[in-house]
């Protein structure tokens, strides 16, 4: 595998799980963990009154218990992940919530691979803003690993979205290494339409051509979608041939923030065992 560097985002009050699910995911592939702690709401939520001073909207007393246990959150997860053999490195940001976004961002530029458990998927408030920071204007992979299930780049069975596009080009690019390692590859298409400018006269051929290249065992699925949506007819596809990884491109942040925050992606993360490998 080519990821050396992964980062996980977690929230102070979050459980252990995410960091569990990045450091099982290092340790599986021997990359270095970088840790990432978002403070409480109470040290995100300063603003100006003037002239560059700053002021706190709660009382200092609350200000200085929430700066505790974000300090204690930091031990905590040294320790834990001293506990594991890989190397790693654990840090908190302080900055305004409207920074919030652009700081997730940095920090994945300058990592092979985020990783997005359910402590973040499941926070409305920061989740948003930290998924798209980290998959917008990276051009780096994001993997989502639900309640339930295990972070692994060694998936069994793999159902790639596939739609010509260049976004959903560049996530089979970022997935090659997992691809090539799983059992079976399904590339699905939603009514596809045959022609010369995006499918091809055989819809699914050249990409399938393009994976069994690299080595990975594939096969075409072509679904109709009798009036549903592309996302749904996907989702229900997975479930169906018991894929355990959805490859899928990310195609604007909006429409991200649906697919991971509410809709058919909330009910596809509720099953216990399915991952979504994202890239833009």
């Amino acid at each position: 595998m080519a990821y050396r560097t992964v980062l996980c985002l977690t929230g102070a009050d979050y459980s252990d799980q995410d960091v569990r699910t990045a450091a099982g995911l290092c340790a599986e592939i021997g990359a270095h963990l970088s840790a990432l702690i978002i403070p409480p709401p109470t040290l995100l939520m300063w603003h100006r009154i003037g002239d560059g001073v700053l002021e706190w909207p709660v009382g200092i007393d609350r200000f200085a218990q929430d700066a505790v246990r974000l300090e204690k959150r930091s031990s905590d997860i040294q320790k834990l992940l001293e506990s594991m053999s890989l190397t790693y490195d654990v840090d908190t940001v302080y900055c305004d919530p409207a920074s919030l976004g652009e700081v997730a961002r940095q920090r994945a530029l300058c990592a092979d691979l985020t990783i997005i458990g359910p402590g973040l998927l499941n926070d409305e408030n920061l989740g948003p803003p930290v998924v798209n920071g980290c998959l917008f204007d990276t051009g780096k992979p994001v993997l989502v690993v639900p309640k339930g299930a295990e972070a692994t780049l060694w998936p069994r069975r793999v159902l790639v979205g596939w739609d010509s596009r260049v976004e959903a080009s560049r996530a089979v690019r970022e997935a090659l290494g997992l691809l090539c390692v799983a059992e079976e590859v399904r590339v699905a298409l939603v009514d596809p339409k045959a022609n010369y400018n995006g499918n091809g006269a055989e819809p699914g051929a050249d990409i399938a051509a393009y994976l069994t290249r690299h080595g990975a065992r594939v096969s075409v699925d072509l679904l109709p979608g009798a009036g549903k949506s592309a996302a749904t007819v996907l989702a229900q596809h997975a479930i169906d041939i018991s894929a355990d990884m959805i490859v899928m491109g990310a195609y604007g942040s909006r429409r991200l923030r649906e697919r991971l925050f509410g809709g058919v992606t909330r009910w596809i993360f509720d099953k216990p065992t399915l991952r979504l490998f994202l890239a833009r």
